[in-house]
Formats: structure tokens, sequence, C-alpha cells
């Protein structure tokens, strides 16, 4: 079993730029942190990842209203961030899964 990166950051973008909510930036970096747990715990098979995945995304999806209320939204730099995230969790844990397959699910 791996342990994920300690000095990498997720979501830093998002946290820098005020507006994004830090709160609503919290709740999408722990629907990250679900999918690093899982593969923290040695899952490799390529078909429960990409369900966990789906299940993260779907969450996120989830989010959008909230942040709407907040005066934000999840648009280009919240994607480009949630995206290049999601590809730099798969590829430290070596999951040959396409970063945009990995969040194909994805209304934002």
């Amino acid at each position: 079993m791996k342990a994920f990166d300690q000095n990498h950051k997720l979501l830093d973008e998002m946290y820098q730029d005020e507006y994004f909510p830090d709160f609503l930036v919290d709740k999408v970096r722990g629907e990250l942190q679900k999918v690093i747990d899982l593969l923290e715990a040695g899952e490799t098979d390529a078909g429960v990842i990409q369900e966990k995945l789906d299940e993260m995304v779907r969450a996120i999806n989830d989010l959008q209203d909230e942040f709407d209320e907040n005066g934000s939204e999840i648009e280009t730099v919240a994607r480009d961030s949630i995206g290049g995230h999601v590809g730099y969790i798969l590829k430290w844990f070596g999951i040959p899964i396409d970063a945009e397959e990995a969040i194909r699910e994805r209304e934002w």
C-alpha cells in the first residue's frame, strides 16, 4: 500500500482564489480524499476505482447549488483544478485511467 504524496496540496488553486469559499473547497477536497483513501488501501481494480470516481464527481455535481448560493460556481478554474488533481492522484498511484474518463460524470 502506497501513501499519497504528503507534499501535494489538493485544490491549492481554488484555496488561493477568493472566488471559491474555503468551506466549499473543503467539501470538494473531502470527495477527492475518499478516492485517495481507497487507493491508499491498495485498491487496483479499475472498475472499482472508476465507480468511486463517479461517486466523487456526482457528489461534486451536487455542490453546484451551494456554490451558486455563495456567489461562486464550479467554472473553468475549478474544473481545471479538480481535473488536474484527479490526474495527479491517478498518476501517483499508477492507475491507468485517463483523467477525462475519470471525471466523465461531471456536470461542470
